[in-house]
């Protein structure tokens, strides 16, 4: 199995990434259609933007983020709370032959994306990349 190779080492395997996109649609589909009866996590919309495995694939981290960026521990909490409901509805949708471990995180990239909006549109750093 090919490994691509960053500067930090071995990067994740093509069967990695795979199986982390499966989780992420399945896990979206799952929210978005509200298998779940929770009444907190059934008012929220969630995103998930990214999905990480473990080598083994017995461990997933999804990274979500409520619509608009409100209610982010509310959601992680209940997220949390439900992750039981949450790996058994989600393996029933997954032709894996385990279902991992679902693991919650707050995505953190839109906040990076304002801050560098932010930092491009200073006048210092504007007038250093502008070719004038």
């Amino acid at each position: 199995m090919a490994r691509s190779h960053t500067t930090d080492g071995p990067g994740r395997s093509q069967r990695q990434l795979r199986v982390a996109e499966l989780i992420r649609r399945r896990l979206s589909d799952v929210l978005m259609q509200g298998d779940i009866h929770d009444p907190d996590l059934n008012r929220l919309s969630i995103t998930v933007g990214e999905v990480t495995c473990s080598p083994d694939l017995k461990v997933a981290t999804a990274y979500v983020l409520p619509l608009g960026g409100d209610d982010r521990e509310l959601a992680l909490e209940a997220l949390r709370r439900n992750r039981h409901d949450i790996r058994r509805v989600m393996g029933k949708g997954l032709a894996l032959k385990y279902s991992p471990e679902i693991r919650f995180q707050i995505d953190e990239t839109f906040d990076r994306l304002d801050d560098t909006r932010t930092m491009f549109s200073d006048e210092n750093v504007r007038r250093d990349i502008d070719p004038e």
